[in-house]
């Protein structure tokens, strides 16, 4: 580059020195010196510059290429993207209807178990009714036995005792005193079997509110979004409610 510069000097030099031509603003320089110092200038510039012009004069196609690379490489990723989010879709999709799918068969299991338990509960109302019923009709039958009987006796004793009022008072006490005896068993006794009948009923009135509750949950998780888990847990109903080893042993 230094003898660039200098063969550039040496040129403005002989151009300043040259004889001017009249009436031009033309003048005459030595061709021979002058073509010498363009040949130096020429073989003095360093070959980077025409790779350089090399590069310039192929700028276009550089660009147009890496355009089309860019455009390709654009075109696979979104089909990459397009065929990830398709795959997504279709598993979340899956995982929804398998979880439909799991809640209805959830629900229908409640259902059926809240079926079942208001039929073994309606059949355990009606047995532990009509036993109470066929209790209490014992007992008025065996009052009213005791109450005939008792009347019997007491006519038997009066017929045989007619002037002896105090023997038929007392007998006509006694049999009332039985009667009395009679219906206070009986009517406790239904009292009794009412209570039991009353706290079965609640217990299971809970239980099928806790169904009812599981259930509207169950519904509410199939309209609510998919990251929310069911609380299977909270479902589970108590067994002790339903157990038919209680009170009706001692009847």
């Amino acid at each position: 580059m230094y003898r660039v510069f200098e063969a550039l000097d040496e040129l403005v030099t002989i151009v300043e020195e040259a004889r001017g031509v009249p009436m031009t603003s033309g003048c005459v320089v030595p061709r021979g010196d002058v073509l010498e110092l363009l040949d130096d200038v020429r073989d003095a510039i360093p070959g980077e510059l025409d790779d350089a012009q090399d590069v310039l004069d192929h700028r276009d196609d550089v660009i147009r290429k890496a355009e089309s690379e860019s455009e390709r490489t654009l075109g696979e990723a979104r089909t990459e993207a397009e065929r990830t989010v398709s795959s997504a879709r279709a598993e979340a999709e899956q995982l929804l209807a398998e979880a439909r799918e799991r809640a209805e068969q959830l629900v229908a299991e409640a259902q059926a178990e809240a079926e079942q338990t208001v039929t073994n509960g309606r059949r355990e109302y009606e047995d532990y009714v009509g036993r109470a019923q066929s209790e209490a009709d014992r007992m008025v039958q065996a009052g009213r036995a005791a109450y005939d009987q008792s009347i019997h006796e007491g006519k038997a004793e009066q017929a045989r005792l007619v002037s002896d009022t105090e023997v038929v008072q007392t007998a006509n006490g006694e049999a009332k005193r039985i009667v009395a005896e009679a219906n206070e068993d009986a009517e406790r006794l239904r009292g009794e079997c009412d209570a039991y009948v009353d706290s079965r009923l609640a217990d299971f009135e809970d239980l099928l509110s806790k169904t009812l509750r599981t259930v509207g949950k169950g519904r509410q998780q199939l309209r609510s979004p998919v990251g929310a888990p069911f609380d299977y847990e909270e479902w589970k109903p108590g067994r002790s409610g339903t157990s038919t080893s209680g009170n009706g042993g001692s009847h």
